[in-house]
């Protein structure tokens, strides 16, 4: 059982990360803020439920995946989730508006694309390249095997290079 770790220390090493990843997948602070507030109240309510050697920066992840996949599920007016948030414009010295217009083009192309993508997808490939989760994990979180999750990943990654056909993708970097 848990509890050797106040719960605290819980939420404020992880609230951060776990709001950036929905707002990623959401698109929509208000929508994080709600998921977040819900993933950390369902992690309370299961925290002395978790053996010593759990993992449990995956484990919040996967809560608040589920519960992403089930607000996506039950939201009728749209088939496909809302936008991912900008890519962080990060080590980039551009020599001019040339460049700075064809990294902004080529982000927006990337935001577009990742936001059309299948909801499997797109958090698979927000948990493994935004959040550098390994595959075992992405899998739990999905509820489908570590082989499903690294599928899912390279299909998205498919998608992205297809659409970006040629455009300087921009630089991503895990969120830690």
């Amino acid at each position: 059982m848990m509890g050797a770790q106040p719960f605290e220390t819980i939420v404020t090493a992880h609230h951060a990360e776990i709001f950036r990843y929905l707002r990623r997948v959401t698109s929509r602070t208000s929508e994080a803020e709600d998921l977040s507030q819900e993933t950390f109240l369902r992690a309370y309510r299961a925290y002395r439920t978790l053996t010593p050697e759990a993992n449990v920066r995956a484990w919040l992840f996967a809560i608040a995946t589920n519960l992403t996949r089930n607000h996506f599920r039950s939201e009728k007016r749209r088939r496909v989730a809302y936008a991912f948030a900008a890519v962080e414009q990060r080590d980039t010295d551009p020599d001019g508006p040339e460049a700075e217009a064809l990294f902004t083009e080529a982000r927006g192309l990337l935001e577009t694309t990742v936001r059309g993508l299948p909801l499997k997808q797109r958090v698979a490939f927000t948990l493994r390249k935004m959040h550098d989760l390994d595959y075992e994990t992405i899998g739990r979180s999905l509820d489908c095997s570590a082989e499903s999750a690294r599928a899912h990943v390279f299909q998205a990654l498919r998608k992205i290079r297809v659409s970006l056909n040629g455009h300087q993708l921009p630089q991503m970097e895990p969120s830690r």
